[in-house]
């Protein structure tokens, strides 16, 4: 059986504890990790295994941690290298109309296609079918099909009237 990968951290517990705290849990393994390592400069070196069992992290993300370390130091350690999420396809002002959009009874809209058509004449955008659904359903919860209450045209004065004027039986 090997020894250890020995490694030196030069940085104390108490900047990786504050480097912990700022830049959170993605990057928190990977300090825990060094936190780790320091506290057992004195004993020697400790082994992956033992790095996975204490912080919880998988071994072979240890390893490669450890590499990067040794490497390139704290700096590259804290670049997760994750991209983000891709920009909103409406902009803030498009988001809002189309909301009002949907919350109105009287909108007529069948259909996501109808929609469609609508978001690409008002917004001058070539927005695909399914780009539109996964946006509406995500950020208003509709769905396809839902029934109305009443119909969108129906005159309420009449339907009064014709409330007032029918036999009770």
């Amino acid at each position: 059986m090997s020894l250890p990968l020995q490694i030196k951290v030069t940085e104390s517990i108490k900047e990786l504890r504050q480097l912990q705290r700022q830049y959170g849990e993605l990057i928190g393994k990977r300090l825990q990790v060094l936190i780790e390592i320091k506290r057992h400069e004195n004993k020697g070196s400790i082994s992956k295994r033992d790095l996975s069992k204490n912080t919880g992290a998988n071994h072979n993300s240890i390893v490669k941690w450890r590499r990067q370390y040794i490497e390139g130091g704290i700096d590259v350690l804290l670049k997760h290298g994750r991209k983000g999420f891709k920009p909103s396809i409406l902009n803030k002002k498009e988001h809002e109309e189309l909301a009002s959009k949907l919350a109105d009874p009287t909108n007529g809209l069948q259909g996501y296609k109808e929609l469609l058509d609508w978001v690409n004449k008002e917004f001058e955008k070539n927005m695909k079918y399914t780009t539109l659904y996964e946006y509406a359903r995500r950020h208003f919860k509709t769905k396809i099909k839902v029934a109305r209450k009443s119909h969108i045209k129906k005159d309420k004065h009449a339907a009064e009237a014709l409330k007032k004027t029918s036999v009770k039986k």
